[in-house]
């Protein structure tokens, strides 16, 4: 059921959050123990249910396959470095398991809500990425569902991973929002500028035009004078 609202209720941004700490620890745990496909359950049920509340399903599940794509492909160079393993789930040596990928779907579903705050601040993004980054993957690991095989390059290339790719979801996150307000088409021609004019906007980059002086030809004396000679 789409919501009218344009604005995400509390309880809706609490429960993606919580509902998606929960999709983490069992993908996580699922992998520790041999179940990946089991563990990654979980992580697409909040998916399906955040698709399902989202006032424009088509947008967030953009942003859902654009955060799987990037994470995925950013995963798969770190692996390539050989400084970490995972512990089962892989359907090929150089690529990272499938319960991760679940994982970037999930955490897409919070780049509108929870993290929506992040949009305009691409330098604290990154800043975030590159601590709490790491420090997932370190938990993850010490779960058991990955081994850092050097922790000290595992852990620098973790954080430059995410300090990157951070900041790059919450760009595509202000592209495809699926959950805050929509611009109406009104409001949107409204401001593309028309053919042949140049677009004026208050502040920057275009300076405020100012209004044309009045012609003495339109003052007072003007309308006496042909009041008078019409007379």
């Amino acid at each position: 059921m789409h919501t009218d609202d344009p604005t995400p209720s509390r309880r809706w941004i609490w429960g993606n959050f919580l509902f998606s700490q929960l999709a983490w620890f069992a993908a996580v745990l699922g992998a520790a123990h041999g179940l990946p496909g089991w563990g990654a359950v979980p992580a697409l049920v909040v998916v399906l249910w955040h698709l399902r509340l989202a006032p424009r399903p088509s947008s967030e599940a953009a942003l859902i396959v654009g955060a799987v794509v990037l994470g995925t492909a950013a995963d798969a160079l770190v692996l390539a470095q050989g400084v970490l393993a995972y512990t089962s789930g892989q359907w090929a040596a150089a690529a990272p398991p499938l319960w991760m990928s679940a994982l970037w779907a999930v955490f897409a579903t919070s780049l509108n809500l929870s993290l929506r705050w992040l949009h305009a601040r691409w330098w604290l993004a990154a800043l975030i990425g590159a601590v709490a980054g790491p420090l997932a993957f370190f938990s993850g690991a010490r779960l058991g569902a990955a081994t850092l095989l050097d922790p000290g390059p595992a852990l620098a290339w973790l954080s430059l991973e995410w300090a990157i790719v951070l900041p790059a979801l919450c760009l595509c996150a202000r592209r495809f929002d699926g959950v805050g307000p929509a611009i109406p088409a009104s409001a949107a021609a409204r401001a593309a500028p028309s053919a042949g004019h140049t677009p004026m906007r208050a502040g920057w980059p275009w300076p405020r035009r100012r209004p044309a002086a009045k012609s003495a030809a339109c003052g007072p004396s003007a309308r006496r004078s042909r009041g008078r000679s019409a007379r």
